[in-house]
């Protein structure tokens, strides 16, 4: 399945919402809209996943970058993954330095 993946600005939070599936043939696109996130100078950047309903290991890659990208003073959330994408997050560690809610 493709994965979708949209950018907006909400106040000074820059919103990426995600929906398919993020594997190593879809991260690519998923890279493109963190390197534009980056740009924004927002305080926060919030990764709705509720829609992604598969995470491979190319997925926790792309976390990993979105999180590099924006470093310092700026919170990276993931928000509204399902209980298996969450999962996979919490078992690689990545909720010790990103953000991870339910919605």
């Amino acid at each position: 399945m493709p994965l979708s993946v949209s950018l907006s600005i909400e106040g000074d939070t820059t919103v990426i919402e995600l929906a398919g599936e993020l594997d190593a043939s879809t991260a690519p696109d998923f890279h493109q809209t963190i390197e534009k996130a980056a740009g924004h100078g927002t305080a926060t950047v919030e990764i709705r996943m509720a829609g992604v309903g598969y995470m491979a290991s190319a997925g926790l890659r792309s976390l990993v970058f979105a999180q590099q990208k924006v470093a310092g003073h700026v919170t990276v959330k993931v928000v509204g993954a399902i209980e298996p994408v969450a999962r996979t997050i919490r078992t690689a560690g990545l909720d010790r330095s990103i953000v991870l809610t339910d919605g």
